[in-house]
């Protein structure tokens, strides 16, 4: 059985919204990595921290998404992170922003994205750190 997603809640405000109040498409982007950056805290990853100590870091080369449904100013979104895959050099995350509704969550966006490693100085493709694929081993 699949390991559920990290779900992170969210809130639309007029600064993520278009003239319309509907959420501008760009920033599901903004709410994806949000996400992402609050799942690795949960496993004990915290990405300045291990950059400092490891001298990497990651960085986004790939995003797919899908548009279902707008989101709407005020509304309660959960925005969930799942590993799909992981690599020696790159992982692809799964993302969902969903509304939230007494009925049940609604899909509103969907997407992919990799993330690739990299040594931070000069940005040149690297392998991952063992312990942080062994940690990562803990969501698959």
């Amino acid at each position: 059985m699949a390991k559920p997603a990290f779900q992170w809640p969210l809130r639309v405000y007029w600064e993520d919204t278009d003239a319309g109040g509907i959420v501008f498409y760009a920033n599901y982007l903004k709410f994806f990595e949000r996400s992402r950056t609050e799942w690795l805290r949960s496993l004990g990853i915290e990405q300045h921290a291990l950059r400092e100590r490891t001298g990497g870091m990651f960085v986004v080369s790939e995003t797919s998404v899908r548009y279902h449904r707008p989101a709407r100013l005020d509304d309660e979104l959960i925005v969930t992170a799942s590993l799909n895959e992981k690599g020696r050099a790159s992982l692809i995350i799964g993302q969902q922003a969903l509304l939230k509704s007494e009925h049940g969550p609604i899909l509103l966006c969907e997407g992919t994205i990799r993330i690739g490693w990299v040594e931070a100085a000069g940005l040149k493709p690297a392998r991952i750190p063992a312990e942080l694929l062994d940690r990562l081993e803990t969501t698959t």
